[in-house]
C-alpha cells in the first residue's frame, strides 16, 4: 500500500483542487488510480487541523474520506493516553482509521486494533509500521463475533459506530454498532474496565444509567465545539457519584478544565444576578454539554443571569474562568425601535443568544448588523425575564 513517488506528487498538486473535477479528467492520467489518490486528498483535507502530525506525514495512507471525518482529533486522542497505564494491555474493537490505537500504543504495553473492514485493516498496518508502532496487531474481524474468544486484557476500547442503514446517523445507544449496552457484560468478564467514546449527543444522564461501573465520565471540546464523551466503566465500581471532567482545547492549546458532580450540581445554590455587572462569562461547550450551571457559578464566586441563560456575571474579573470573558460596555433593553437604530452605533458584532426568543440569524436580519469585528453582542434574558442585549469586548483568560 505504499504510495509512489508519483502519487505523492499528484497529491502534493492538486491538494486544493475541486474533487470533481479531478475525477472527470481522470484519463488525464491513466497510469494513474485517480478515485483513489482524490479519496487521499480530501481525506489530508479533514485531518489538516485536528491531526497535524498525520498530515504531515505523506507516506500516510487513508481507507475512506468518511474515516477521516469520524477519527478523533490529535488533542482529544492525546487526552485519552491520560487515562491508560504503561503496563496496561489494550483492545480497540473498533479500529477504523486507527487514531486512538496508534496514541494509545505510544502509552500501553501492547494493543490489539479489531476491524471488519479489510481495507481499513490493510491502510492500518501500513500506517502503524510507517509510524513505528511496532506494539500493536492488526485482526481483520467483527469484533462482537469474537469478544468471547479474546485473550484477557487490561482495557476494552470502542467507538461504537452512530450510522444506520443507508448511512443515517443514529443516536440512541442501543442502535450503534456494536450495542455497547448489550455487550458490557461479557467485556467485563474479559477485562476489568471499559472505556467507550460516544457521540457528544449523547445525554450523560441516560447513558450512564445504561451503562453501570461508570466511575468517570470526561466531556472533550476542542476549540469551543463539543467533540466526544468518554465513559469510563470498570468491573468493580466503587464511585458512588461519578465525576465528571469538563476539557476544553482552545485554538492557542490552552486547556481548560472543570470538574463536578451530579450531587454537587443538585445541592448548589442558585444565586442570580439582579442585573449584568461590570464583567460577562460564558461557560465552554464542555461544561455546558455537562449540565454543571450552578456549579461552576458557585467555584468562581459567580452570579447567573437567568436560571436558563446558562451567562454569569460579576463586579470584579474572576481569573482562570473555563470558557469566554468579556468586559461589559452597555446593557441595551430589547424592543423594535432599538432593532431598527441599533446598527448606527454598532454595525458589526459578534453575536450569541442564550434564552432569547430570536436565532442568531433572526436577530441579525431585524437589527441589519453585520457578523465580526471585535464587539460581541450577546442576547438574552435576566433574572426578572427582561429581555436585554449586552453590548461587550472580549478579555484574555488570566
Amino acid at each position: 500500500m505504499n504510495l509512489t513517488s508519483e502519487e505523492k506528487q499528484f497529491i502534493r498538486d492538486h491538494a486544493s483542487d475541486d474533487a470533481n473535477r479531478l475525477l472527470l479528467g481522470a484519463k488525464k492520467y491513466p497510469q494513474l488510480d485517480v478515485p483513489f489518490l482524490v479519496d487521499q486528498i480530501l481525506s489530508r483535507r479533514q485531518i489538516r487541523e485536528k491531526l497535524p502530525s498525520w498530515y504531515a506525514n505523506e507516506e500516510l495512507v487513508f481507507p475512506a474520506k468518511i474515516a477521516a471525518e469520524q477519527c478523533s482529533s490529535e488533542r482529544t486522542a492525546l487526552y485519552k493516553q491520560r487515562l491508560v497505564s504503561s503496563s496496561d494491555k489494550l483492545c480497540d474493537l473498533t479500529g477504523g482509521l486507527g487514531i486512538d490505537s496508534y496514541f494509545f500504543s505510544r502509552k500501553v504495553r501492547r494493543l490489539t486494533y479489531i476491524e471488519r473492514f479489510p481495507v481499513y485493516c490493510e491502510a492500518a498496518r501500513h500506517n502503524f509500521q510507517v509510524l513505528g508502532a511496532d506494539n500493536i496487531t492488526v485482526q481483520n474481524e467483527n469484533s462482537v463475533d469474537i469478544v468471547s474468544d479474546l485473550p484477557e486484557v487490561d482495557v476494552f476500547y470502542l467507538d461504537p459506530a452512530r450510522r444506520g442503514e443507508g448511512n443515517k446517523r443514529v443516536f440512541a445507544l442501543s442502535d450503534c454498532e456494536p450495542d455497547l449496552p448489550r455487550l458490557l457484560p461479557l467485556l467485563l468478564q474479559k477485562a476489568p474496565r471499559v472505556i467507550a467514546k460516544l457521540s457528544p449527543m449523547a445525554d450523560l444522564q441516560q447513558t450512564e444509567s445504561l451503562l453501570p461501573g461508570t466511575v468517570a465520565i470526561h466531556v472533550l471540546s476542542v476549540r469551543n465545539e463539543c467533540k466526544e464523551l468518554l465513559f469510563d466503566i470498570r468491573r468493580e465500581a466503587t464511585v458512588p457519584n461519578s465525576p465528571v471532567y469538563c476539557v476544553d482545547f482552545t485554538a492557542t492549546g490552552t486547556e481548560h478544565s472543570f470538574t463536578f458532580t451530579a450531587e454537587e450540581e443538585r445541592n448548589a445554590p442558585l444565586a442570580l444576578a439582579t442585573q449584568v455587572s461590570t464583567y460577562l462569562y460564558e461557560p465552554n461547550a464542555s461544561i455546558l454539554k455537562a449540565g454543571a450551571f450552578k456549579s461552576v457559578a458557585q467555584q468562581y464566586g459567580l452570579e447567573k443571569l437567568h436560571v436558563s441563560s446558562h451567562l454569569y456575571t460579576s463586579d470584579t474579573l474572576v481569573a482562570g474562568f473555563p470558557g469566554r470573558t468579556f468586559r461589559v460596555e452597555k446593557v441595551i433593553p430589547f424592543s423594535n425601535k432599538v432593532c431598527k437604530s441599533i446598527t448606527k452605533e454598532m454595525p458589526q458584532a459578534n453575536i450569541t443568544v442564550r434564552n432569547f426568543p430570536m436565532s442568531v440569524d433572526e436577530l441579525r436580519k431585524k437589527t441589519k448588523i453585520q457578523e465580526g469585528g471585535d464587539v460581541y453582542l450577546f442576547a438574552t434574558t435576566l433574572s426578572d425575564g427582561g429581555k436585554v442585549l449586552v453590548v461587550c469586548r472580549k478579555v484574555s483568560n488570566i
